[in-house]
């Protein structure tokens, strides 16, 4: 609750709040304890969970004196779960662990794409789901990533006589092997680039055959791909890819489901508390807020499952209103809709949401059959 919220403003409030807490219990710790080394951090500082929400890494940075600040730059847009962006903090002193994240995404503006797939371990069926920005470890459950690139920082003498000054401090590195290129330039032809072997990877991961077969290898090891026999059946996988990338990236533009019916819109009252269904049994409607109902959507939306529920659940379930208990932090996805400046911003992705998810089953269903020896 303290990096993640719906509204930026939100976020630099309650980020700086925690900041300046943390600061304020380090200064303390260092003047008031006559002698600092023999005094666990854990038992001097206030744990006052509505200032801040400490870990061992804190407790060793105030062991060390460190005082931190807070650095606009680090606020990005980011996916905590599938669909659905929120203003992260993204900081190495306030997550506790970002991984590889910032080789893959080391500047908001970083031009990438991240395969993410439930990992191992994990008690959600195996699904994978694309992002072009950062996403949390449970963006997919115990999530593994495989980005089609990786940035490292730039050398000084990477730097030459004959650069313009404006190349970037970050040199892009291929994700995709050279090994495996040649591999599969010796099986479908030479035409073959890297990202047509990226989209084949996340086509591939939607085969319903693949996931049936080695359900329970996935739950216990990283995914392990082979290349088809058939060069038919390679770029039929990679054109598949490329289609459900550009679809669960671009979701929010896709046009609203031709059979859904709408009621109430005209009202003008967007704003979202909690969305529910009129009971257990009927999911083909959906009751917005107090004015606006959306109707037959079909029951093939709701097969699209993604890191363990239809992505129109998800919609459902982290586009409400809600108040942290332990912080007190109030987290109101309207406060989106008021940032990107589209008070429908809610009905209309939830709308895009439902093609996206029939879109997607269509696609799937589409997929070749994997022969099995």
């Amino acid at each position: 609750p303290w990096v993640y919220n719906f509204s930026k403003n939100n976020s630099i409030m309650n980020t700086t709040q925690m900041i300046n807490f943390f600061n304020e219990q380090t200064e303390n710790y260092h003047s008031n304890s006559k002698n600092p080394e023999m005094i666990k951090v854990e038992d001097f500082v206030v744990k006052d969970e509505k200032s801040i929400k400490w870990d061992d890494k804190l407790f060793r940075k105030v062991k060390l004196g460190k005082i931190l600040e807070l650095n606009k730059k680090d606020f990005r847009e980011a996916y905590r779960t599938p669909f659905c962006k929120e203003f992260l903090f993204f900081n190495e002193n306030w997550n506790w662990s970002r991984v590889l994240l910032p080789k893959v995404f080391p500047e908001s503006t970083t031009d990438n794409l991240l395969i993410s797939a439930i990992g191992k371990g994990a008690s959600r069926d195996f699904s994978v789901l694309i992002s072009n920005t950062v996403i949390d470890y449970h963006f997919e459950q115990n999530g593994q990533c495989f980005p089609l690139y990786y940035y490292e920082e730039r050398e000084k003498y990477d730097i030459s006589l004959f650069d313009s000054g404006n190349e970037s401090e970050f040199v892009r590195r291929d994700g995709i092997s050279d090994f495996i290129l040649e591999q599969a330039r010796k099986i479908y032809g030479p035409k073959v680039s890297k990202e047509d072997i990226f989209y084949y990877v996340y086509g591939f991961l939607h085969s319903p055959e693949y996931r049936i077969k080695f359900a329970n290898d996935l739950k216990k090891m990283l995914p392990r791909l082979p290349l088809v026999d058939e060069p038919r059946d390679f770029w039929k996988f990679s054109k598949a890819g490329r289609e459900l990338a550009e679809l669960h990236i671009n979701y929010e533009s896709v046009p609203p489901y031709d059979a859904v019916k709408v009621t109430g819109a005209e009202s003008g009252y967007y704003k979202v508390e909690k969305m529910r269904f009129p009971s257990k049994e009927d999911k083909s409607r959906i009751n917005y807020n107090s004015k606006i109902t959306i109707e037959n959507i079909p029951d093939k939306a709701y097969e699209y499952i993604v890191n363990g529920k239809s992505a129109i659940e998800w919609i459902m379930e982290r586009y409400q209103v809600t108040t942290h208990k332990e912080s007190g932090i109030k987290n109101d996805p309207n406060d989106w809709a008021d940032e990107v400046g589209n008070p429908r911003y809610i009905l209309d992705l939830l709308l895009s949401i439902i093609t996206v998810s029939v879109q997607t089953v269509d696609i799937v269903n589409e997929l070749p059959k994997v022969k099995w020896e």
